[in-house]
C-alpha cells in the first residue's frame, strides 16, 4: 500500500472516528446556543444538522435568531437553510433554497466542501415542496368531491321526499289466465 493511499484513507476515516468518539463521550446535552464550530467541511455541518434534531421547536426558533445576527458565510448559509427547512418549525423552503443556491454558486473556497451537502439539501427541499403542493392539491380535490357528494345526497333526499308525497297509484289486479306460465 503506497503512502498516498494510506493518507487518503486516514483523511477519510479520521474525522468520522473523531466525530463518533466525541458523540459517544458526551454525557451532558449540548447548550442551546450555537457553539462555535469550524467553518469548513461537511462533518461540522452534519454535526450541526444532528444537533438540530435534538432541539425543541422553541430552541430552533432561538437558533434561527442567533444565525440571523451572524454574518452569512457559506457555512452560515448552510446552517440557516437547515433551520429554515427543519420539519419541527414553520418551513420557508423558498428562502432556504435561495441560501443553498448561494452556496452552490459560490466561488469561495470555504463553500467548495459544502456544495455536495448543499445540493443534497436543495434536492430534498425541492422534493418536499413538490410533495406539499401535491398534498394541498389533493386536499382541495377531496373537499370538492365531498361538496359534490353532499349536493348529490341532498338531491337524492329531495327526490325521496317528493316520492313520499306522491299519492299511491292503485295497483291493477292481475288476471290469471289458465295455461299461461309466467
Amino acid at each position: 500500500m503506497n503512502d498516498n493511499r494510506k493518507i487518503g484513507i486516514l483523511r477519510y476515516w479520521l474525522p468520522i472516528l473523531l466525530a463518533l468518539a466525541l458523540f459517544g463521550c458526551a454525557s451532558e446535552p449540548k447548550p442551546v446556543s450555537s457553539p462555535p464550530m469550524p467553518e469548513s467541511g461537511v462533518m461540522p455541518a452534519l454535526s450541526y444538522y444532528q444537533m438540530l434534531h435534538r432541539m425543541s421547536a422553541a430552541e430552533i426558533g432561538r437558533e434561527r435568531m442567533v444565525l440571523a445576527a451572524l454574518p452569512m458565510t457559506p457555512y452560515g448559509q448552510l446552517r440557516m437553510a437547515m433551520v429554515l427547512g427543519h420539519p419541527r418549525v414553520q418551513q420557508d423552503y423558498g428562502r432556504a433554497l435561495g441560501l443553498l443556491d448561494g452556496v452552490l454558486k459560490s466561488a469561495d473556497p470555504a463553500a467548495q466542501p459544502l456544495q455536495l451537502l448543499a445540493r443534497l439539501l436543495a434536492d430534498n427541499y425541492q422534493e418536499r415542496q413538490k410533495m406539499e403542493s401535491q398534498l394541498e392539491k389533493h386536499g382541495q380535490q377531496l373537499k370538492e368531491s365531498q361538496r359534490k357528494a353532499a349536493e348529490l345526497q341532498e338531491k337524492i333526499d329531495g327526490l325521496a321526499d317528493i316520492e313520499r308525497t306522491l299519492p299511491q297509484r292503485p295497483r291493477a289486479p292481475r288476471a290469471m289466465t289458465p295455461g299461461v306460465a309466467r
